[in-house]
């Protein structure tokens, strides 16, 4: 059998050099630690260096998103129940007691409040094609968040262009189906002071945009839409 040879303890590293070894480690993951790491990841930058190269302006967008999300999550939910809370009462105030229409319509408080004095709504309908157009502007106190939905079957699409006066907005792009037990599917979030594309529906449901403003001044949102929807919300 081959035995491998033991070093002498002339070949060993000294206690000296793998103290100095270990300096030079702890001192390379420190310079990386405050140049990198922090700003890249947490939006710290000690140095200045994150400034420079933009790593900075990486790390704060990665920590808005992710104080959003959970938040984003909850107001989603939220949104949904408010939603669906006026169609089951109108749905059973139809069943139960026809003739009392006007009396329902004039005390559905959750129906009204989907029209706020912040927002401001132009729409229009092309009927040969079933394309419906709208323009929509709400308004957002600092750290007032807000959305903005319209419903979609499976496949549909929704052309849309969103721009932020006053400063960038965190937004969040998600749908939900209460019939399909779907409390929130993300398509896309970011932050940025103005966005467009194309939205295709994954599911039937609703599907739309979530806006929070993280500056220190009052923005306006104006969201216009163009696609086959039936109908559009702003949900608070």
């Amino acid at each position: 059998m081959y035995n491998v040879n033991k070093p002498s303890a002339s070949e060993l590293p000294s206690t000296l050099q793998l103290l100095k070894s270990t300096v030079i480690a702890l001192v390379v993951a420190m310079i990386l630690l405050v140049t990198l790491v922090l700003p890249t990841e947490y939006g710290i930058d000690p140095t200045g260096f994150g400034s420079v190269t933009g790593l900075k302006r990486m790390g704060e967008i990665k920590m808005l998103l992710a104080d959003e999300a959970a938040a984003d999550e909850q107001a989603a939910m939220v949104a949904i129940r408010a939603a669906s809370q006026p169609q089951a009462d109108e749905g059973a105030s139809t069943a139960s007691a026809p003739e009392a229409s006007s009396t329902a319509d004039a005390s559905a408080p959750e129906t009204a409040a989907v029209e706020t004095p912040t927002s401001a709504t132009e729409s229009t309908t092309d009927n040969a094609f079933n394309i419906r157009r709208d323009e929509m502007q709400v308004t957002l106190e600092p750290n007032q968040g807000t959305e903005i939905k319209v419903t979609l079957a499976e496949g549909q699409t929704v052309e849309y262009s969103w721009q932020s006066s006053g400063g960038p907005a965190n937004f969040d792009i998600h749908g939900d189906s209460v019939l399909l037990d779907i409390d929130y599917h993300n398509y896309s979030r970011g932050s940025e002071q103005s966005s467009s594309g194309t939205l295709e529906a994954a599911f039937d449901g609703n599907h739309g945009w979530f806006w929070r403003n993280r500056t220190a001044e009052t923005i306006t949102v104006t969201l216009t839409t163009r696609g086959e929807y039936t109908d559009i919300q702003h949900l608070q």
